[in-house]
This record gives C-alpha cells, sequence and structure tokens, in this order.
C-alpha cells in the first residue's frame, strides 16, 4: 500500500525556519522522482519542489527558489524540504508524493502516478 506520511509544520514567525520530512513506502521509492506541493486555503495545491529519482536535479517554484532546499534520502525513502525565511504567503498545508519526471510534461501538474496521497502537514507563517 502506498503510503506517504508528512511532518515538521508547525506555527514560524515571518523570516523563521522549518524542516518537513516526508515518509514515504509501498513503491520503489528510488525509482520515483518525489515533489512537495502546497495548498492554501480555498486555492489549488500547487508544486513548490521536485527532485529526480536520483537526487542530483531539482526544480522550484518561482516564490520559494533561494529560500527551499529539496533533498532525498533513497536508503530511507525520506523526502525533505527545508524552508528558510518564510513569508506569511508560504502558509499552507503541505504535501509530498511522487511525480512524473522532471523532464517530462506531467511533471508538477498534481496528478500522482501512485494515485494517492498523505494527510499533510499544516505550515503557519504569522507574528
Amino acid at each position: 500500500q502506498v503510503q506517504f506520511v508528512e511532518s515538521g509544520g508547525g506555527l514560524v514567525q515571518p523570516g523563521g525556519s522549518l524542516r518537513l520530512s516526508c515518509a514515504a513506502s509501498g513503491f520503489y521509492f528510488s525509482s520515483m522522482a518525489m515533489s512537495w506541493y502546497r495548498q492554501a486555503p480555498g486555492k489549488e495545491r500547487d508544486l513548490v519542489a521536485g527532485i529526480s529519482s536520483g537526487g542530483g536535479i531539482t526544480k522550484y517554484a518561482d516564490s520559494v527558489k533561494g529560500r527551499f532546499t529539496i533533498s532525498r534520502d533513497n536508503a530511507k525513502n525520506t523526502v525533505i524540504l527545508q524552508m528558510n525565511s518564510l513569508k506569511p504567503e508560504d502558509t499552507a498545508v503541505y504535501y509530498c508524493n511522487a511525480d512524473y519526471p522532471l523532464s517530462t510534461p506531467q511533471f508538477g501538474r498534481g496528478t500522482s502516478p501512485l494515485g494517492s496521497w498523505g494527510q499533510g502537514t499544516q505550515v503557519t507563517v504569522s507574528s
């Protein structure tokens, strides 16, 4: 059974940092690109960052470039999102999922090739 368990969210002041972690299971993790998405209230789920299966290629939404870093550990089936210089507009529920290869048109569209999503982790940036 495919599972994604996100953790590490919380309440942080503007300018602060958080480190999100995602534990994945039920599929051949090291063969899949992985991504973080986020969904703010009343908005669609949008791509935040993606990483290739081997970890050598990354892509970021323009709004987080230079502030967020995605990484993965294929030995532990985990994906990390390090978030620095957080802004109130980063407030959202954050989800991880497997994704299509970063070079394909399907990448980053939020249609998971595995067809399931975790519960997400809430990030709130507020003073």
